[in-house]
């Protein structure tokens, strides 16, 4: 996706959930641990948020439904533009639980911007072929030019995040 990104719009990973302390409302305030205010500092900077994550035992894998149960009591995701990516052609289980509580956590999710690829058994170096294909290109370019567009609708754009 960093590769296909319109001009000026820069797409940024994190991929350091398994730092974030397990939630407790205890731990929220002047007593939030770093990582959190961390996670939160960079949420907080960005546009919009899209979501990508495997389905773990049909459900929300545990990492990241402590990232977003750190994040409903905050404001810094509400009205943020939210949209899903799925690297598998099952899941269903997972994607009908991110989008009940991303309904809950943002009233800017936007479920009708949806991309799904079916990467799942795939090597790296087959993956890297399979969306270097122009049809797998074409999607991913559509999809980004939608959530971009919906960025802009919500008016949360920011210079290059």
């Amino acid at each position: 996706m960093k590769n296909l990104a319109p001009a000026g719009v820069k797409v940024t990973v994190f991929h350091r959930l398994s730092v974030l302390p397990v939630f407790s409302p205890d731990s929220e305030g002047e007593a939030t641990p770093a990582a959190v205010c961390e996670f939160v500092e960079k949420v907080s900077n960005t546009d919009g948020i899209i979501i990508s994550s495997p389905e773990y035992v049909r459900a929300i894998p545990g990492g990241l439904k402590n990232a977003i149960d750190w994040m409903v009591s905050r404001f810094e995701v509400i009205g943020k533009p939210i949209a899903l990516v799925h690297a598998s052609h099952r899941g269903d289980d997972l994607l009908n639980s991110l989008r009940l509580v991303l309904s809950t956590v943002s009233d800017n999710f936007l479920e009708h911007i949806f991309l799904r690829i079916p990467l799942v058994g795939k090597s790296p170096e087959e993956i890297e072929e399979f969306l270097q294909a122009l049809e797998h290109e074409s999607e991913i370019s559509t999809f980004l030019g939608k959530f971009v567009n919906a960025v802009h609708q919500s008016g949360e754009c920011k210079p290059n995040n």
